[in-house]
């Protein structure tokens, strides 16, 4: 039972973060740390006009910290947008917002009135938001979380401009499961994470400030998010220790005032390692003994622990199979433990060899969850849910839906999605991921008969199962904009909307996140919609084409172009391209046997290339580089189209976001400027890259001369050189030509070549590599005079000239003279050699006398 000193204790910290959100904009600057709970000023007198009738006092029908954070929010939040404060009361006659559970409300409202009728029925977190006919506003949850949904869903109307003066709401989550996981190690470090280190752990130990944590359950609950599993899915043995449980007690104290509850990532060989018994086998009695144990000791430090995640016998992991044992066996012992704690255990279906035979043409990663978990179906325990990735590969830019969703029928399932974005640019490239996951979530898998969506099948209902729901990996870090990109956080926000409501579509979901997150310019609403619109797309056309996957380094860190990395290895992202074709065959007929694991409606779609749709061709089937798509074109023409095609939007994402300069805060405009200037020289590497080696393999030119042919390109290797020696690029296709240039000395290198083309102005490009090893110099000079200087000191996730590390700086509007000289002066640092890939000049579009640096 908590003592007053520890509820007063949360009480204060409630008031803590909510007075850091009222002060926000004079802390933080606009640094995205707000992320979409903002609260400006409402300025617009015909929009403010739509609030005068909203009350300005607060009556909280309950007390609880949950009942706190809603009325402090609600204060906070309308008192910054409206100009005027709002006060809580015990009770009033008049006017007034009224926030409790049902039951709670009965004693200010009358048991009778409707509206708590009606509060009673809810699903649990579920709400209601209506306006009474004596001017009462009523807030009401079948629990405290639930009211405090509510309260933020009445203020995302009023951040929104929408009128809110007859409200009649009712809302109720789409399934009972709706977790984040952040795989945090305790020594501060994040797995794919792209955004600084831990908000959660420092130094082996929970944080000693937990600010940030605070300010993240606020977030999450804002967008209607219950749970959040802190540490890495490969998990830390001293996470369930003794000595650790009073950290994690101090994790779940920041998380409560929310309506968050902790949950944890545990080792299966925990037994073994942290318990002293000579196995972690989990049908011997002492295992089982060891887990009850455990798990009383950590809810006694937590006692709202929302359960554990457990990732078994997967890459490396210790599992069941250790023993012979299933992976029923392994969740069932430890759910066991968690039962009488109403703790959930996610067990997650990413289970596969990682040690495949390439050369056996019937080996095939996909099959794995299926192969894995269908035979067990029925046979774990009531509070574990089966968390299956939504494709069956790996968070690729477009696979098809796992079968696993259509199969398991007697098993709790969750989707689990990628807001990180590991093989989607990694939040330097923009890609807004909701359309990819409305694809999956409205897919019809026939598991029931025709009318049978993923969404459905995950909250449980499809098959009546007792829970399910969605998991999103996450990975915020301490970058003020939590993901390090600002567009980003519009995936985390879509997220938890689809979660909520897997109805809502994409462009509303956008439209929703720019104005709460950018503010109501149109201009600007358009700008940010279209560029998340237009993102995916995007991006899968300048990467990984017709469901081949990203063609990425899969070995290592899974971000720039690596084609073949993926080839010859035990991982099992195989694309099996060569000199006559490219494509899995997973067909019934010839292949793998894959499409067979789909019910028959859609496997029947996939088996056939008359009906299969080209944007999944290469997942399912080998073909030749001239088979024809269903669009007429050839697939080798539409691999050069795509690529061309992709850059090209990527470059107009600047010029759109340009379009808006002086409509969005300078601070926040000139970091997203960065970002999509950045995405749009990577895009060319991946066009380039990917264009060429499909060039070279299948030995087909372009039809339109583009590929291989770069008429405003000027490779490093054949400038004038003095210092610089030639150098090997590895892979080949991510150096134009397959070859650049690195400073053989120590001291300062050059690059030059005259300018044989008609005075003018011009955009110079210079792709170098900014490798982690070293900090190297550059200037950049025309006719002997400098136009441009910077320092290689990006981040990138490699120290070799490469596809991670190509980088591409343009100087737009430089005027250069006939025969001018175009001279670059590098001096290298530490292990990186200032390598030079090529120099591009291209007619500026800018203008004369408009000179400017794109990395300014």
């Amino acid at each position: 039972m908590r003592t007053e000193a520890h509820a007063m204790r949360l009480r204060t910290t409630t008031a803590c973060v909510l007075a850091m959100a009222v002060a926000a904009h004079a802390a933080y600057g606009e640094t995205g740390r707000e992320a979409w709970l903002r609260y400006r000023p409402i300025t617009d007198r015909a929009v403010a006009a739509r609030y005068v009738r909203l009350p300005g006092t607060i009556i909280v029908a309950g007390d609880s910290p949950v009942l706190a954070s809603a009325r402090d929010e609600l204060k906070a939040g309308l008192g910054t947008m409206l100009g005027r404060a709002f006060h809580d009361a015990a009770a009033a006659s008049g006017p007034a917002i009224v926030i409790g559970t049902a039951d709670a409300l009965g004693a200010v409202l009358g048991n009778g009135a409707e509206v708590v009728r009606d509060a009673r029925t809810l699903a649990t977190d579920g709400y209601l938001l209506r306006s009474t006919d004596d001017g009462r506003l009523a807030i009401a949850g079948r629990t405290d979380r639930g009211v405090l949904y509510g309260a933020f869903s009445l203020l995302r109307h009023v951040a929104l401009h929408e009128d809110v003066s007859r409200l009649d709401e009712r809302a109720e989550p789409s399934a009972p499961v709706r977790w984040v996981n952040e795989w945090n190690n305790l020594d501060g470090s994040i797995e794919r994470g792209y955004a600084g280190l831990s908000i959660f752990f420092e130094g082996g130990n929970v944080a000693a400030d937990l600010t940030r944590a605070r300010e993240y359950a606020r977030l999450l609950a804002s967008v209607g998010i219950n749970a959040c599993a802190v540490n890495n899915v490969n998990a830390d043995i001293r996470v369930i220790s003794d000595a650790f449980l009073p950290q994690l007690a101090r994790l779940a104290d920041a998380f409560r005032p929310w309506g968050v509850q902790l949950a944890i990532s545990v080792d299966f060989s925990s037994p073994r390692r942290l318990g002293g018994l000579d196995t972690f086998d989990p049908t011997d009695p002492r295992v089982a003994s060891f887990w009850r144990e455990r798990v009383d000791a950590i809810y006694r430090a937590v006692p709202d622990l929302a359960g554990f995640v457990l990732k078994a016998d997967s890459e490396g992991r210790l599992g069941p199979s250790a023993y012979g044992r299933t992976h029923a066996d392994a969740a069932n012992v430890i759910a066991r433990a968690l039962a009488p704690h109403r703790g959930l255990l996610f067990y997650r279906g990413f289970v596969y060899d990682h040690h495949m035979d390439w050369r056996d043409p019937k080996n095939d990663r996909a099959r794995a969850a299926v192969d894995n978990f269908a035979p067990l179906d029925g046979q774990f325990d009531a509070n574990v849910i089966v968390q299956i990735k939504h494709g069956p590969i790996d968070f690729q830019v477009r696979e098809p839906v796992s079968p696993l969703f259509g199969v398991l029928e007697q098993t709790n399932q969750a989707i689990e999605l990628q807001v990180t974005q590991e093989y989607t640019g990694q939040q330097r490239h923009v890609v807004y991921l909701v359309p990819m996951w409305k694809d999956v979530l409205d897919f019809d898998l026939h598991a029931k008969g025709s009318g049978t969506p993923v969404h459905q099948i995950v909250s449980g209902r499809t098959f009546d199962r007792p829970t399910g729901g969605y998991v999103a990996v996450v990975n915020v870090g301490r970058d003020e904009n939590w993901l390090g990109h600002d567009l980003a956080m519009a995936n985390l926000y879509g997220f938890a909307r689809l979660a909520w409501n897997p109805s809502l579509s994409s462009s509303r979901i956008a439209e929703e996140w720019t104005q709460l997150t950018f503010g109501h310019r149109p201009e600007v609403v358009e700008a940010v919609t279209s560029i998340l619109l237009d993102s995916w797309p995007a991006y899968e056309h300048y990467t990984g084409p017709l469901g081949v996957g990203t063609l990425t380094d899969i070995i290592g860190v899974h971000f720039g172009p690596g084609i073949e990395s993926s080839e010859r290895n035990g991982w099992g992202q195989w694309h099996k391209g060569d000199e006559h074709g490219i494509g899995m065959d997973r067909t019934i007929a010839t292949g793998t046997g894959f499409i067979g694991q789909y019910r028959p409606p859609v496997a029947a779609m996939y088996e056939s290339l008359e009906t299969c749709p080209d944007q999944l061709l290469l997942f399912f089937h080998h073909v030749p580089y001239t088979h024809v798509l269903h669009s007429g074109q050839t697939l080798i023409q539409h691999v050069y189209d795509t690529h061309y095609e992709g850059a090209a939007t990527a470059a107009d994402f600047v010029r759109r976001w340009r379009a808006v300069e002086g409509l969005v805060d300078a601070e926040r405009h000139e970091a997203v400027e960065r970002r999509l200037v950045y995405q749009a020289g990577h895009a060319v590497v991946w066009r380039d890259a990917v264009c060429g080696w499909f060039g070279k393999m299948s030995g087909l030119a372009d039809a339109k001369g583009r590929v291989g042919h770069d008429p405003n390109r000027t490779e490093a290797e054949s400038m004038t050189l003095d210092g610089y020696l030639l150098q090997d690029v590895t892979p080949w296709e991510t150096a134009s030509g397959g070859k650049a240039v690195g400073c053989a000395v120590s001291k300062e290198c050059t690059a030059s070549m005259p300018f044989a083309r008609d005075a003018g102005t011009y955009d110079i490009a210079v792709q170098y590599y900014d490798e982690s090893d070293g900090v190297s110099r550059y200037r950049l000079l025309v006719a002997g005079k400098q136009v441009a200087a910077w320092s290689a000191d990006d981040t990138l996730p490699s120290k070799d000239p490469n596809g991670h590390t190509a980088t591409r700086r343009t100087i737009e509007g430089v005027q250069i003279g006939g025969g001018d000289t175009i001279r670059i002066e590098a001096v290298p640092d530490g292990g990186e050699q200032a390598v030079l890939d090529y120099v591009e000049i291209v007619r500026s579009a800018s203008g004369e006398g408009a000179r400017r640096d794109q990395y300014r």
